[in-house]
């Protein structure tokens, strides 16, 4: 069968060899998966910039829908929409003139807050004087509603599986 190549802007994968790569990398359906994905990174200036530059798009603003979705050479973006980006642009630029001037400002990383909730968390139940009770059981996220189980896989009744006296082990 030979090597396969996979484009992950795309989400598929066909023969690895320099006509199909070539071809694949060069086609618009793969040209239009990677600007969608770069464009996911850019910065709210650079969006509010390129927005504010197009008219709005009719089609978008009477029914909601555009036919060219992300591809449409007009904004889809609604006044409140830009006035939420115009905001965020003008907060980004107040938070960088601040980093500036060496203002004193928090780390704002995600370790940092895990870090102080643990610590919070911790002291709070070293103050408790009530016993931690045990997490009710709970199926992990995307499995099947309790009833389309099968019995093996089902969670035991909160006493425990009741095991008739003539089964017991002695």
């Amino acid at each position: 069968m030979g090597k396969r190549y996979f484009c992950d802007y795309c989400d598929r994968s066909f023969q690895d060899n320099l006509h199909n790569r070539k071809k694949h990398l060069n086609g618009v359906q793969h040209l239009r998966a990677k600007r969608v994905w770069y464009d996911l990174f850019r910065d709210a200036a650079a969006i509010l910039q390129e927005e504010q530059t197009k008219k709005p798009c009719r089609k978008f603003l009477q029914t909601g829908q555009c036919d060219f979705g992300s591809n449409c050479r007009f904004s889809h973006m609604t006044e409140q929409d830009l006035e939420k980006l115009s905001a965020q642009v003008q907060g980004e630029k107040r938070l960088k003139e601040l980093q500036r001037e060496g203002a004193d400002i928090p780390p704002g990383t995600i370790e940092d807050w895990l870090d102080k909730r643990a610590q919070r968390l911790s002291a709070a139940q070293s103050h408790s004087a009530l016993p931690e009770k045990p997490a009710p059981f709970q199926y992990p996220p995307g499995w099947p509603p309790v009833q389309e189980l099968p019995p093996s896989l089902q969670a035991p009744p909160p006493g425990g599986w009741l095991v008739p006296p003539n089964l017991q082990w002695g």
